[in-house]
């Protein structure tokens, strides 16, 4: 998708209502969603970081793509048959229930595995180890840090930049150090830990939505 060819949508349109404030980050949230709508195409992930209220952010944008957000997402038909050939009624049951979803992975839900690489190697590293495993050419870092300076958050950027990932921070004003990292920052305008969280949520519930009607457009 080049950026060219985007043009504001109903929802964006409703988002900039809602936050006039957000319009500052025009651009960069077209190119984020450009970046995401990219990864998925070409068969790509989402990898998701933070730390504190951003941990929770995390896990909230993973739940907004892996099922149905604003629309139900039934699955294709022939998807639903695959299901009925193996298991017969209880395979079409399961097909009715189960909802399409896009791919993306909360960096802060391995708690035993956090815990591991803080003891064992170094508790800055808690991303960055997950992101050299987990992370392909092309797939998206999603790192969001109020103060764009987590040390862990800026390692994590570091080792998708070196290994052919694309990364968008997602931040306060200020930028940080992520914002001299990420290919994108959207710098939400604000300085305030609270008041920047409370401009995220927005920002990814936006992304998700047109995520959502790009790759579930029937419904």
């Amino acid at each position: 998708m080049k950026m060219n060819d985007m043009r504001e949508s109903q929802h964006q349109t409703a988002l900039f209502q809602r936050y006039p404030s957000l319009r500052d980050c025009e651009n960069e949230l077209n190119a984020a969603l450009a970046t995401m709508t990219t990864a998925y195409e070409g068969g790509g992930k989402l990898l998701i970081c933070g730390n504190g209220g951003s941990a929770a952010d995390s896990e909230h944008v993973v739940a907004e793509l892996m099922k149905g957000f604003r629309k139900p997402r039934s699955l294709p038909q022939s998807e639903v048959e695959k299901l009925t050939a193996f298991a017969g009624a209880y395979g079409t049951s399961l097909g009715a229930k189960l909802q399409g979803g896009l791919p993306a992975i909360s960096l802060v839900s391995h708690v035993s595995l956090i815990t591991a690489v803080a003891n064992d190697l170094d508790a800055d590293l808690i991303f960055a180890q997950q992101v050299y495993v987990l992370g392909q050419p092309g797939d998206v870092l999603l790192a969001i840090s109020t103060s764009g300076n987590s040390r862990n958050i800026v390692n994590a950027v570091t080792v998708a930049n070196a290994f052919g990932l694309r990364a968008i921070g997602l931040t306060g004003k200020g930028g940080g150090e992520i914002s001299r990292l990420a290919e994108i920052t959207i710098r939400v305008p604000k300085e305030i830990v609270a008041d920047i969280q409370e401009l995220h949520l927005p920002v990814y519930h936006w992304l998700s939505t047109e995520l959502e009607e790009r790759f579930f457009p029937a419904e």
